[in-house]
């Protein structure tokens, strides 16, 4: 993405929404880069950091939704501990993620692993690698990929055939379900 599209209908709602469930001001970002500058995921993002930051202050609901980079983004809070101003950068793209995907937007493959790896720890109470693997090669169609690293990784006994089970899966079980009727009621 060039630029911003100052021609797209803006959504009066989509700043007021993303600030009050981030819990962040973002009228105080002044657009000095240094979130884009410091994010280590920048080169592969096809909307830096603070041209999100700039679509969101100006409505543009659309290509924040349409780009990938929120769903791109490690978390790794990097542009959060740049910003001169405070604003938990992270957060807001994490709050923008999940406001698409609620919306029911969805980038092909992380969602994938994304679902695939929600789908393990449901199960288990915590994250099963190879089932995570399994899912997204079945999610995706891409059955045969990464075959080849198989016999390497195996013999090292890393990626357990079963999954292990914790002690506080009920716990983790009602995360899942507060979630779910949170969805519901939203």
């Amino acid at each position: 993405m060039d630029s911003i599209n100052l021609e797209a209908v803006r959504d009066e709602d989509f700043l007021r929404t993303v600030e009050k469930e981030s819990g962040q001001n973002l009228s105080r970002c002044y657009q000095c880069g240094k979130c884009t500058a410091g994010c280590p995921c920048g080169p592969a993002y096809d909307m830096q950091v603070s041209q999100v930051m700039r679509a969101i202050q100006l409505g543009d609901k659309q290509a924040v939704f349409e780009a990938a980079s929120p769903w791109l983004c490690v978390s790794c809070s990097t542009c959060t501990a740049r910003c001169p101003n405070e604003i938990d950068v992270a957060r807001v793209m994490d709050t923008v993620r999940h406001m698409n995907r609620r919306e029911g937007g969805k980038h092909p493959t992380l969602n994938a692993f994304w679902d695939s790896f929600l789908k393990t720890v449901r199960l288990s109470g915590r994250a099963y690698e190879l089932g995570v693997m399994a899912l997204y090669m079945l999610r995706t169609g891409k059955v045969l990929t990464d075959m080849d690293l198989a016999p390497r990784i195996m013999p090292k006994r890393k990626l357990p055939f079963v999954p292990h089970v914790i002690r506080g899966k009920a716990a983790v079980g009602r995360i899942f379900k507060r979630f779910h009727d949170l969805r519901m009621d939203g």
